[in-house]
């Protein structure tokens, strides 16, 4: 009689506990993409015979070849769609801000996007934890991501390239929540590079991806851990297919006048815009489930006009 109960209880705490465990696993398929692309890009170098110098002509098939692949996954479990893409330009530079998820999944689709359309890498700036994972120093070269010294960036867009920045950062992914709040301090780095290279700023917001990871950063214990030590330890947990879709802003042009500080504020303000029109605040996992299969979307007409009296 005992063993049937234990067994019972057995059975529904399998039932219970499956479903949470699985929310923390999700995320790691994640990680195991980027590692399979990785391993594509390993194989495509040999084939190549590619020893030391990386020739951007022979990797630009390979970059194109994990665009496709990334952007079906997009559209597939999230159905991913990008608006404004008439913002980034063909050719030139320009400094893209976004808001940063918990993991910026939004962030690899965008660059997918601007590769499939528009035929350009964008350059993108990632915290250093990113250049000490095993393997991935070569996805970092063939996709140009660089660790930001202000002058690395400005030698970037003043080459006439794209360039991706989240001034929130790993903060950002791992204390902001469902409320959508900028995690930006008093960072104005951004700003300068943007003055100091002459380049136009195109804020950028993801709709939904708070719901789609979240973290647990904002528990006391694994703020105090980052706040104390910056060590990243917060676990993550999500990998929902919700809806997502990417706003991109009207450019913020150069202006010799306007100081980093009033720069770093106007483009805080732009997207602060973006989240308060795009965004239901605070975020909802249903809500984005049932977005992402009710098969509605934004209007260009709304985001023509959201451009016009930014």
């Amino acid at each position: 009689m005992s063993s049937s109960i234990i067994s019972c209880l057995w059975d529904v705490l399998w039932w219970a506990c499956t479903p949470l465990v699985l929310f923390f696993l999700l995320p790691f398929v994640i990680l195991f993409f980027v590692y399979l692309s990785i391993l594509f890009l390993h194989l495509y170098k040999r084939k190549n015979e590619l020893k030391e110098a990386y020739s951007h002509k022979l990797w630009q098939c390979a970059r194109k070849t994990l665009a496709t692949v990334w952007d079906a996954q997009g559209t597939i479990w999230h159905g991913y769609e990008l608006h404004g893409l008439e913002n980034i330009p063909d050719s030139g530079p320009a400094l893209i801000v976004y808001y940063h998820g918990a993991i910026p999944i939004d962030y690899y689709y965008f660059l997918a996007k601007v590769i499939i359309l528009k035929g350009r890498t964008c350059h993108s700036v990632a915290d250093h934890i990113l250049f000490k994972m095993p393997g991935f120093r070569l996805l970092l070269e063939v996709f140009s991501v660089i660790h930001g010294p202000r002058e690395e960036c400005v030698r970037a867009l003043q080459d006439g390239h794209l360039l991706g920045i989240s001034p929130g950062g790993v903060r950002e992914a791992l204390l902001s929540d469902h409320t959508y709040q900028l995690q930006w301090g008093k960072r104005t780095g951004f700003a300068q590079v943007a003055i100091d290279s002459r380049a136009p700023i195109i804020p950028m917001f993801t709709q939904n991806v708070r719901e789609g990871f979240r973290s647990l950063g904002t528990l006391r214990f694994f703020r105090w851990v980052y706040e104390r030590f910056r060590v990243p330890i917060a676990p993550v947990y999500g990998g929902f297919p919700v809806k997502f879709h990417t706003f991109l802003g009207r450019p913020i042009l150069y202006d010799p006048n306007v100081t980093a500080t009033e720069l770093a504020e106007k483009v805080q303000g732009a997207l602060h815009a973006l989240i308060k029109e795009h965004q239901k605040i605070p975020g909802s996992i249903i809500r984005a489930l049932l977005e992402r299969f009710s098969h509605t979307s934004p209007s260009a007409e709304n985001i023509q006009t959201s451009n016009k009296e930014d």
